[in-house]
């Protein structure tokens, strides 16, 4: 059996995973708060968990293989936002528009990773709803976990709020490489006065009439956000299962938070073996954010016209562990690979996957060394153009399908079309020109340009266009 080799942020080391039942690998996945779209930086760790999922899928088998991503779907950016639609004028109560709101976004959600092929999660084979528990259905959970740890003496009650005390987890930080005190001596936030430590945390708080709330041992209230995923993953994995991850934003103090209360409330159990995190991303390299400007969701891309396939390529093109930096070069290059590696493949049915795909995917997902295979093949198939190829096309197939690559629908039959639209306009322009009608093929040129598309004059008179990162299908079609 392939060994598979993962950093773990916990240890520091890359270590063989040996999973805890060889039945059921089971991982967790922090997954978003639903109250808005997805950016790209959401996106990113669900790509990288996903060829994790196909890789143990594989390795494993799929009836062997859980994976649970949650929604956090009770919050305080949650609130806001339906409080916002309230004041706007949007009827029905509190309850209903933050229902309405968690329901869209997930739906929106579930719309934008299926564009990046992202398989949903399953427990063991079965794509089900558990998969992706929502926080408001365990409720009952979270506040039993809570009972349990005040009952244990590590939370106390305060002013309506149950905290978590800090100093009672002696190995509190050992994630983030960070000491107690240390972490005091940097903070510069004001501390509750109902706390005993400035760095104890929420497991649950009050809730206004007006705001959502559960009734609970210490009044009506809505848990902390740490105690969400702990509560989640015990009642869906188990007290102790495999590996658990997110963005390295989690890492402190979300994931350090989840560790602590959850080795508290089950002391006899492992909680997660083994620990993952992504680096952060930026755009042309600088910070995304909405001030600079370079703020995109998934769904601007998508609705620029860039295919998720394409989006879902240029995140494996950097190793997960590894600072990403998304640009429109990147995006150009991974669209015109992909459109080789269709042509190549053609309708061949998947073989078997290149053990070297495969051993670099096992080798810390090792993701852009995969794709220097993948590139490998696609050359070996090219350089014998009087055969046939079918065993390597179909190598081809099977080793991008455990990247999430040329499985979907071909999206390159559907730029058939637009290709179509471009080269009607163009067309028209260069009559205007010939009709001397300048007022009409500058706007034309003009039109091109707002959807995205560098009109060129090739040689001996020949149409040549490019397509640029802001493209926008939408706006091509509205022209003609």
């Amino acid at each position: 059996m392939t060994e598979i080799r993962l950093t773990n942020s916990r240890t520091r080391r890359k270590e063989a995973l040996a999973p805890i039942r060889a039945d059921d690998v089971r991982m967790y996945l922090c997954g978003p708060t639903v109250y808005d779209r997805a950016h790209l930086g959401n996106a990113r760790p669900v790509v990288m968990f996903d060829v994790l999922f196909r890789l143990l899928r594989h390795v494993y088998g799929a009836d062997h293989v859980s994976y649970v991503r949650n929604f956090t779907d009770v919050d305080d950016k949650i609130n806001a936002a339906a409080l916002a639609r309230r004041e706007a004028g949007a009827a029905g109560t509190l309850e209903e528009l933050i229902r309405a709101r968690t329901a869209e976004t997930i739906e929106w959600y579930h719309a934008d990773m299926d564009a990046l092929g992202a398989l949903r999660p399953a427990l063991q084979g079965e794509a089900t709803q558990r998969a992706e528990p929502r926080a408001t259905d365990y409720i009952a959970e979270m506040i039993a976990m809570i009972g349990q740890l005040v009952a244990d003496g590590h939370a106390y009650a305060a002013e309506g709020h149950v905290l978590f005390d800090v100093r009672s987890f002696p190995d509190y930080g050992a994630l983030s490489g960070r000491s107690v005190d240390d972490m005091i001596a940097g903070a510069r936030v004001e501390v509750a006065p109902f706390k005993r430590d400035p760095m104890d945390f929420v497991l649950w708080k009050p809730s206004d009439d007006d705001l959502p709330g559960w009734d609970s041992p210490w009044g009506r209230g809505r848990p902390g956000w740490h105690i969400e995923c702990s509560a989640m993953s015990a009642a869906l994995l188990g007290e102790s299962f495999d590996i658990h991850g997110g963005g390295i934003d989690l890492q402190f103090p979300h994931h350090e938070n989840e560790i602590a209360q959850s080795c508290c409330a089950h002391p006899d159990a492992e909680f997660a073996r083994i620990w993952l995190h992504n680096e952060m991303l930026q755009v042309e390299g600088r910070k995304m954010s909405k001030s600079l400007g370079n703020f995109f969701t998934v769904r601007d891309l998508l609705d620029q016209g860039v295919p998720g396939e394409v989006i879902r390529f240029v995140f494996l093109m950097t190793h997960y562990r590894k600072p990403m930096d998304w640009t429109a070069d990147k995006a150009r290059e991974a669209e015109s690979t992909l459109r080789k590696w269709r042509g190549l493949a053609g309708d061949t049915p998947p073989g078997a996957p290149d053990p070297a795909v495969i051993a670099a995917l096992a080798d810390d997902l090792n993701t852009a060394g995969a794709l220097a295979r993948l590139h490998e093949i696609a050359r070996e198939i090219t350089s014998n153009p009087t055969r046939d190829c079918h065993v390597e096309k179909g190598v081809l197939v099977a080793s991008a399908s455990l990247l999430g690559l040329l499985s979907g629908p071909d999206w390159t039959a559907t730029d058939d079309h637009l290709a179509q639209i471009i080269m009607r306009v163009a067309l028209r322009r260069r009559a205007a020109r010939q009709e001397r009608d300048f007022a009409l093929a500058d706007r034309l040129r003009a039109e091109l340009d707002a959807a995205g598309v560098d009109l060129k004059d090739g040689p001996g008179g020949a149409i040549a266009w490019e397509r640029r990162a802001d493209f926008d299908a939408a706006r091509l079609e509205a022209i003609l």
